[in-house]
């Protein structure tokens, strides 16, 4: 079993100055996040600093390659490492000062500046963002590496879950079996029982002929009613076929798409079956069927 689950998380982060070889660098970690959860289609949002923005096509790239499906969210940032801050430029903070000074001469109204920005601003070295590109690069492809073990855990537990379900429909429908027979017979008797009691009410008159005809039209109209044989049958195909698509060695691409379909069939033949009955025990069957079918159908909505 090899599915994948839509659902997801995967990060990755490395120091600056490692990667670039540049000491100026050094305590400023570049970090990127991966999350996804469940969406018919593949939505990827992207979310980076302003200056970043060039880089977007190639993480755009990089993700399609790897994910079908899912709403995927792409984070990325660099941050100073909080025991660093003490090596801050003191000089970098005069320059800011000049800044802000002539800023504020211009427009008195402005805000000064908080600490926490000024070691924002201080702290964080000016980098081409052609430099920061190949580590920003190996780092998403770690962070997808991470989001791909996950889905593909999550993708086994709901696997396992959906083979579950899938059992009890197939105990479901092999009790329902021996029932169809005394089924069709006990609304045969009724039939007929109902037949007579109208034939004793009408004209003398009426043929026998005539009786003999309306009687066999109204009985084959009943047997197409009740015979629940057809449906039965679909539904153990429909069955065997989602049991083909989760223990097969190689899952067909698309997996998520195709056993939604087949599930939906599913439902479709228990509505079905729910409908024709007019018993306690094949509508009580019907109604377990159709509960375990929705739980499917919400874990199959998971899958990519």
């Amino acid at each position: 079993m090899n599915l994948r689950s839509m659902t997801g998380f995967g990060s990755a982060q490395c120091d600056l100055g490692d990667a670039l070889g540049r000491a100026d660098c050094k305590g400023v970690r570049l970090t990127v996040d991966i999350r996804s959860v469940n969406s018919r289609f593949l939505d990827l949002s992207l979310r980076l600093p302003d200056e970043w923005r060039p880089l977007e096509s190639g993480l755009r790239d990089l993700v399609q390659q790897r994910l079908a499906r899912g709403k995927v969210e792409v984070r990325a940032a660099c941050l100073q490492a909080a025991h660093d801050l003490q090596t801050a430029d003191p000089a970098r903070w005069a320059v800011l000062k000049s800044l802000e000074d002539q800023v504020v001469a211009v427009f008195p109204q402005a805000p000064r500046l908080s600490v926490a920005e000024v070691l924002r601003l201080s702290d964080r070295p000016t980098l081409e963002v052609s430099l920061i590109a190949p580590a920003l690069h190996s780092l998403a492809q770690e962070a997808l590496e991470g989001l791909s073990h996950s889905r593909e855990h999550e993708g086994r537990q709901l696997g396992q879950a959906l083979l579950e379900r899938l059992h009890q429909l197939k105990a479901l429908a092999t009790s329902a079996q021996p029932l169809v027979p005394q089924w069709i017979q006990a609304q045969h008797e009724r039939f007929l029982q109902k037949w007579q009691e109208a034939l004793a009410l009408v004209p003398s008159q009426v043929s026998a002929d005539a009786a003999r005809d309306r009687a066999l039209t109204e009985a084959t109209a009943l047997a197409l009613r009740v015979d629940i044989s057809e449906e039965i049958t679909r539904l153990q195909a429909h069955l065997d076929s989602i049991e083909a698509v989760l223990t097969g060695a190689h899952q067909p691409k698309g997996v998520g798409k195709r056993l939604d379909f087949l599930v939906q069939e599913l439902h479709r033949e228990a509505n079905t079956l729910g409908s024709k009955s007019s018993t306690l025990a094949m509508t009580q069957i019907a109604v377990d069927m159709k509960v375990l079918i929705e739980q499917m159908r919400e874990q199959v909505q998971n899958l990519e």
